[in-house]
């Protein structure tokens, strides 16, 4: 028996997070074990801020966070920085 691949895929229902959740979906393998885990959930909110999930979609695989979902989020300064609290 071959071992598999364990694919998290972390959502909040939203058509980006669908979309990625078909991708994933189309790209995995026979050998690739897909969760889709609900941000909704505060169970699974807590493990994604323990991964350092900062925004969804995000792809988790073989615990760790991909690269490609790492460093997104939002960053107050840098909205500050564009005007954020600030009057025109």
């Amino acid at each position: 028996m071959t071992a598999k691949r364990k694919i998290e895929v972390f959502t909040a229902g939203c058509p980006v997070c669908d979309e990625t959740v078909k991708q994933i979906r189309e790209a995995a393998c026979p050998f690739c074990d897909i969760s889709i885990l609900d941000m909704k959930d505060a169970e699974v909110a807590e493990r994604a801020r323990s991964l350092g999930i900062r925004s969804v979609p995000a792809v988790v695989i073989d615990g760790s966070l991909a690269d490609c979902c790492s460093g997104r989020g939002v960053d107050i300064e840098k909205l500050k920085d564009a005007g954020l609290g600030k009057p025109l």
